[in-house]
């Protein structure tokens, strides 16, 4: 019955990623829709209040510089924000103002979508949590803007775009409407809504206890949909009023990856190639099923300790786990919140079993599985193009993907992309492992606390957000570190394939010939497949060692 509920969750998602991936070709090609009229109207008035000239074509360099300014500026506003909070009004609870690190780590935490929190939930102000709430629309539009202008580029359908544009029309066109209907889900399920302060009653025993309330549904649609991840409360999805209900946890679940598997689609029509998207999407959806399948068998399987020390009572790993949604809702959203870069978790991913947190962490470090909302596509192209590059090297011809040439400038930038993760994992890392001010936040000793610092820096390198449990990051050195590694993770990779992009762009399709490798055959899926593997088991598969692999054979 729980695989049953897995296998039903997975399908649904996929079904509905057909019908979502055609109305985001049409948010990126700009082709009529039967809600044109509508929403031209709210995007006409957004461009005549902005002064957005609409038809302006940028160049890789100019979109690149758009969404860096954007985001800066949004950025900076929120750090203020967040550390006046404790005199700003719409603060019923009396919450206090941040410390300069931490608004400076939740800022760029934010603005990169990755929405890692070092602080509680419960301690920010309703103000602060409505900018949050802002953010969330921001940062994922900014990705799917970027992932918009490389599909064009890729694709050679004209010009990258505008930057300005396209964060509206996914804003208005995509995110807002869903949102919409999924926080009226919620508010139906059992999320408040509310600017209310905290309720206080009495309990039947007598004694006081305070009810946390705020505008928690409207938080939690675009959090879930739009790979934001941070929870209103500090439980995040395991607490009754985020997640209240099985239901409200498979729309959850529909939310994480509708947006990032429908790109497949998108990508599919927007090259006009439907056997290409359909081997990317098989491929992608295999490294899913793999990676939940593993998950469950792990946290199923248990700890044998457990077992031996006589407590036979408990079927599998049910320490961390609502009671509600069990082990194999667990297990799916956990491999769903890594593999879509979401960064959401109903249940504490500390307690799953090493095997259990190292599948989470394997997510993190492909970034492939579909990925985040429109920079997870940008891996996955990435990916191919390096795929192809590898293949041409094999029977001696100058690679081509989608009709043109892969050359020296694009396949630097794709290593630009490819070793920056890495690079913003491995080494902060190395550093928090032999300083006192990194190691001393960790709470478990041995393996399993290498693991928590792994999991943390390759959640902001990754921009997921999620965390184990048993690292306190909130001090000087995690809070800056952390923030920069967020920044860096985010805006690197991004730059680097724009780059490849426009580059691309400027390319005329070679008509295909005898010696062209097809891209749109199940052959080049399997060889995608393995090099993805094999890439992220290369770079990662020491520090895995050290960290589960080693706490595993300890069990």
């Amino acid at each position: 019955m729980e695989i049953l509920q897995i296998v039903i969750s997975l399908v649904l998602l996929f079904a509905l990623a057909v019908p979502t991936g055609a109305w985001v070709y049409k948010i990126i090609s700009k082709k009529k829709s039967f809600a044109d009229p509508v929403f031209d109207r709210v995007d006409g008035a957004v461009y005549r209040l902005t002064g957005i000239n609409k038809a302006e074509q940028m160049s890789w360099k100019k979109y690149m510089l758009s969404l860096l300014l954007m985001n800066g500026v949004m950025c900076a506003l929120l750090f203020v924000v967040l550390l006046f909070q404790g005199v700003l009004p719409l603060n019923p609870n009396h919450a206090a103002s941040m410390s300069p690190d931490l608004a400076f780590n939740t800022a760029a935490s934010f603005i990169t979508n990755t929405n890692w929190q070092s602080y509680s939930g419960e301690n920010i102000s309703y103000l602060a949590q409505l900018f949050l709430t802002a953010f969330m629309f921001i940062a994922p539009a900014s990705g799917l803007a970027a992932a918009a202008a490389f599909l064009r580029g890729v694709a050679g359908t004209g010009g990258l775009g505008n930057f300005y544009v396209d964060i509206i029309r996914f804003t208005t066109r995509l995110l807002l409407p869903i949102s919409i209907v999924v926080a009226i889900v919620y508010v139906a399920c059992g999320s408040p809504q509310t600017l209310g302060a905290n309720s206080i009653i009495t309990t039947i025993e007598g004694t006081k206890q305070v009810i946390p309330l705020g505008p928690v549904a409207s938080l939690e649609a675009i959090k879930n949909l739009a790979s934001n991840g941070g929870g209103f409360f500090n439980a995040n999805s395991a607490h009754p009023f985020e997640n209240p209900t099985p239901f409200s946890n498979l729309i959850t679940i529909l939310e994480l990856g509708l947006i990032s598997t429908s790109f497949v689609v998108a990508f599919g029509k927007m090259t006009k190639n439907k056997r290409q998207a359909r081997v990317l999407f098989v491929t992608l959806a295999v490294l899913l099923v793999a990676s939940v399948g593993i998950t469950y068998a792990a946290e199923l399987a248990g700890n044998h300790a457990v077992a031996a020390a006589g407590l036979t009572g408990q079927a599998g790993n049910m320490e961390g786990k609502e009671t509600r949604f069990g082990i194999a809702g667990t297990s799916l959203f956990s491999g769903a919140t890594t593999a879509y870069q979401v960064g959401t978790v109903n249940g504490s991913m500390d307690s799953m079993t090493p095997m259990g947190g190292m599948m989470a962490m394997w997510n993190m470090i492909l970034q492939t599985v579909f990925g985040g909302k429109g920079t997870g596509f940008i891996y996955v192209i990435m990916y191919a193009i390096l795929t192809v590059f590898i293949c041409g090297l094999m029977v001696g011809r100058t690679p081509e993907y989608l009709g043109k040439k892969i050359e020296g400038k694009e396949m630097k930038m794709v290593a630009v992309g490819i070793l920056a993760h890495p690079l913003f994992v491995l080494v902060p890392l190395g550093v928090a492992s032999v300083i006192k001010a990194g190691f001393s936040s960790v709470a478990n000793p041995g393996y399993h606390g290498f693991s928590e610092m792994l999991y943390a820096f390759l959640s902001a390198s990754a921009n997921n957000g999620s965390a184990f449990a048993g690292l306190n990051a909130n001090t000087l050195f995690w809070n800056i570190l952390m923030g920069v590694i967020m920044l860096l993770g985010r805006y690197v990779p991004l730059a680097a394939m724009l780059c490849a992009a426009g580059s691309l762009s400027q390319k005329r399709i070679v008509p295909e010939s005898v010696g062209t490798f097809r891209t749109d055959r199940a052959m080049f899926g399997l060889t995608l497949l393995f090099i993805i593997i094999v890439i992220g088991a290369l770079s990662f598969f020491p520090a895995l060692v050290l960290g589960p692999i080693a706490e595993q054979l300890t069990l």
